[in-house]
């Protein structure tokens, strides 16, 4: 019996990818920094699905030039360019001949690409050094058909080579398991370029290259971090160690580890993620080094994804928390093995509060916070991005995991799980139908059609809070200071001097007292005086996601005195995560706080990713703070 991803639609894609599919890609390009482009050819090794095929439709971007097409058969290829959606176009390729049935084909497709969303170049005051230019992209969601021309779409998974030439002085980095330079030459026989290869079948969009000045330094037995030059000690220090123990316990929980090296990169400030999972190369801010590791979590976060999320694949968008939600699950397992359920329990309570400040802003109807999203033709899948998928999905795997009985057996399916659909795309009805299979008599007892629980209607398809909850009770025996302290700080009779000493707290507690703070906010008269007084490390903390809570407490309050530090955090990344919720924040606020969004906007939006920079745009526009 097939899987219902087998016949899934993709309204984000305009290939024809149930006519022919792609099985490996070959790029061979240059990177040019002084035209900002990149150059060469895609060969795209394909099958027919059907008789008598004589068009092939990919995915591309206006961005890209297309410069020639040929194919085995013939040096030429009709091609048309047509319109498609807001953030890509068609390129319909058409054939003297047609294919037959499982015919084997390659397409040679020669292009330029230019500065786009997917492709992001960086002059050297945008970078970490400020010496050299940086390039790097970024494929998720939809966006690497303005990379290189494809079939963008995560139901199909391909493998990939590159050979990739840079100027001298730069180093080129791939989402690939093989790296060598020298010895592969490329299109044009030449050898001084730097070869890649990535064995295991990916979706597209993990299609990921950097070039900067980057140097590397050994962090684990199968780990390098690569960083540029200034970065790199201390992001060695930071990493050194926890990520080979990061990787064991995955693999004791979900299965083995198949993609040979976790390397890690170090991204400029201006990079909009905390972490991107491209396979065998994470992309992480620099915002996760801070010297304690206290953000380590961000890595066991992007390492679980090599479970879930790159070996087995939503296939739609709609279904993005097949990938995000059981990423979280993953990630909190791994923590709970690691430190313990208290700290696992703090950890996603953070989450889930971030969760419910989420739908608190949307409203409990907003089709937003629905777990499978409604993703028609004209909506960019990227717009959809939130917290639901994450924190939304956590809980209903734990709901999962409380009808099945203990954990460890959770722990066991979601190996067989892994095992049985990795390399492949799937949707939420496969996974529903493993787990009834797998669990027989939840499938007798029809848990998937209990009143307020159902999958489907409830669960997937119900906007607003989760209807089940996880336990997360065990975080008391390092919540219960805090809780003390937000106390005493809130209530305008008591003084500063009465709350505890905050100094030897580990990070989770305090986010969890900003957070208890920031949900009393705004305080009674003279409560953010003490705050600050009782407090100052929290203004001066390395940690951005202490420096988020913080700044989402002085916008809350109207905190004049304080409107600064929201400044230098602005200006010191632009992380989607911070950036959205505290420009948001700003939105409802003050005349004085909303005059702050539209300074802080003008200053750094030539430093933000083109995404970010548009979403913050449309959100002052809305708001009536730009024209």
């Amino acid at each position: 019996m097939g899987l219902h991803a087998d016949s899934a639609e993709d309204p984000a894609t305009a290939s024809n990818f149930r006519e022919a599919v792609s099985s490996h890609l070959h790029l061979d390009v240059d990177v040019d920094f002084d035209t900002q482009t990149i150059s060469g050819v895609n060969r795209i090794s394909m099958e027919c699905l059907t008789d008598g095929l004589k068009q092939v439709i990919l995915d591309v971007h206006e961005a890209l030039t297309i410069k020639k097409v040929t194919t085995q058969r013939t040096r030429d290829v009709d091609f048309k360019i047509e319109p498609f959606d807001i953030y890509g176009q068609s390129l319909v390729l058409t054939f003297p001949q047609a294919f037959a049935k499982n015919e084997k084909f390659d397409v040679e497709i020669e292009f330029v690409t230019s500065p786009s969303p997917g492709v992001c170049w960086l002059e050297p005051p945008q970078t970490t050094d400020k010496k050299l230019p940086l390039m790097y992209t970024q494929g998720q969601a939809v966006l690497n058909r303005s990379f290189f021309p494809c079939q963008d779409t995560p139901a199909i998974k391909v493998t990939f080579s590159a050979n990739v030439k840079v100027p001298d002085g730069f180093t080129p980095l791939m989402s690939a398991n093989k790296m060598s330079t020298g010895e592969k030459p490329n299109r044009k026989g030449e050898t001084d370029c730097f070869f890649f290869e990535q064995e295991v079948p990916i979706p597209v969009y993990l299609v990921a290259m950097a070039v900067g000045d980057f140097v590397s330094a050994e962090i684990g037995p199968r780990s390098k971090v690569w960083a540029e030059r200034s970065m790199l000690d201390k992001a060695a220090a930071e990493l050194r160690g926890d990520v080979e123990e990061f990787l064991l316990a995955g693999e004791q929980l979900f299965g083995e580890y198949v993609w040979t090296k976790y390397d890690i990169l170090v991204m400029p400030p201006s990079f909009p993620f905390g972490g991107m999972e491209n396979p065998c190369l994470t992309f992480i801010t620099p915002c996760n080094i801070v010297g304690d590791k206290s953000q380590n979590k961000v890595v066991i976060h992007e390492i679980s994804h090599s479970w879930f999320g790159n070996l087995v694949t939503n296939a739609s968008w709609s279904d993005f928390w097949l990938n995000e939600g059981f990423t979280m699950y993953a990630q909190r397992r791994i923590e709970e093995k690691m430190y313990g359920k208290a700290y696992m329990c703090l950890e996603a309570a953070t989450g889930q509060a971030l969760l419910n400040r989420h739908i608190d802003r949307e409203g409990t109807d907003h089709p937003l916070t629905k777990l499978r999203v409604v993703i028609d033709r004209g909506v960019d899948p990227d717009d959809t991005y939130n917290e639901t998928p994450y924190e939304k999905g956590f809980c209903f795997l734990s709901y999962l995991c409380s009808l099945v009985g203990s954990v460890e057996v959770f722990d066991v399916f979601l190996k067989a799980y892994v095992d049985k659909f990795k390399y492949k795309s799937v949707l939420s009805e496969d996974f529903f139908d493993f787990f009834l299979e797998y669990f027989p008599r939840l499938r007798d007892e029809k848990v998937d059609e209990k009143p307020g629980l159902e999958f489907v209607a409830t669960w997937l398809n119900k906007p607003g809070r989760s209807p089940y909850c996880p336990d997360l009770s065990d975080k008391k025996e390092l919540t219960a200071e805090a809780e003390r302290a937000a106390e005493i700080i809130c209530d305008g009779r008591r003084k500063g001097s009465e709350a505890p000493d905050m100094s030897l707290w580990k990070a989770y507690s305090v986010l969890y007292f900003l957070d208890e703070v920031a949900s009393k906010s705004p305080l009674p008269a003279g409560c953010m005086k003490k705050l600050a007084d009782t407090y100052p490390f929290l203004s001066a903390s390395h940690n951005s996601e202490i420096l988020l809570r913080w700044c989402e407490v002085v916008i809350k309050n109207d905190a004049g005195n304080f409107f600064q530090d929201v400044r230098s955090f602005m200006k010191s990344q632009g992380k989607l995560k911070y950036t959205k919720p505290l420009y948001s924040e700003m939105t409802r606020g003050s005349d004085a706080v909303r005059h702050l969004a539209v300074e802080i906007f003008r200053e750094t939006r030539e430093s933000l990713h083109v995404q970010v920079r548009e979403y913050v745009a449309s959100l002052l526009k809305d708001a009536g703070l730009l024209v």
